[in-house]
């Protein structure tokens, strides 16, 4: 059935009028970006079809270009919509987190690393560093590993802080598996990190792990 065949209310550009965004499906949601479908298929079955094939709206959104146009109905146009809200999502979190102290809303923190790894297909380790007023100053992913692990050189994050004139840092890292529980490989990096970063009174705030959800290692006692 395509789009034009269903009842007023059910159309997703007129329910999103109608309604607002938030009564929107997932599918809805990703047909008003998609705006049509291909040959027998309305713009909310492809919706469907991308979510069912990817597994859910974070993964499709962050795709590469060559997974995303190896489904029928999707190109190079529709792919740059999907790749431009990613960016827009992301780049309207950090802009947000960026005037507001990270400490006095860890939801945020948390949400906004979940956007920058929990898509990884790769482990990641990356670092959020903060000026001494606890403001975000800047984001860097700086070793990327196999998926059973990555190297962190803890060198290398003292040049970083060093460079950027960071005051504090929290570090963050995903699990491709999607299991949070940190490993004792994950336990033992934090202290080493701890201990060096310390040389040069710069403080490790968290070390997060992006997984299915997020976890912080200081919640649970490990910093």
């Amino acid at each position: 059935m395509l789009i034009q065949d269903f009842p007023l209310e059910l159309r997703p550009r007129e329910k999103l009028l109608q309604r607002g965004a938030a009564s929107l499906s997932d599918a809805e949601l990703l047909a008003v970006i998609l705006r049509n479908g291909r040959v027998n298929c309305s713009a909310v079955e492809l919706a469907q079809l991308l979510l069912n094939q990817f597994g859910g709206l974070h993964k499709i959104l962050h795709a590469d270009s060559v997974e995303l146009q190896q489904v029928v109905g999707i190109g190079e146009a529709k792919y740059a919509q999907l790749a431009v809200i990613a960016v827009i999502a992301e780049r309207a979190m950090e802009n947000n987190i960026k005037h507001t102290p990270l400490l006095a809303n860890p939801a945020s923190v948390m949400n906004y690393l979940a956007a920058k790894l929990q898509h990884k297909q790769h482990e990641v380790f990356a670092c959020v560093l903060l000026d001494v007023r606890l403001n975000l100053l800047h984001y860097e992913e700086l070793f990327r590993g196999s998926l059973s692990g990555t190297s962190v050189y803890p060198r290398e994050v003292v040049k970083l802080v060093l460079r950027m004139n960071a005051a504090s840092i929290i570090l963050a890292h995903n699990h491709p598996s999607g299991d949070t529980c940190p490993s004792q490989a994950d336990k033992s990096i934090t202290t080493r990190l701890q201990q060096a970063l310390a040389l040069v009174d710069v403080a490790v705030i968290d070390h997060i792990i992006v997984g299915k959800d997020t976890y912080s290692m200081a919640e649970h006692g490990f910093l």
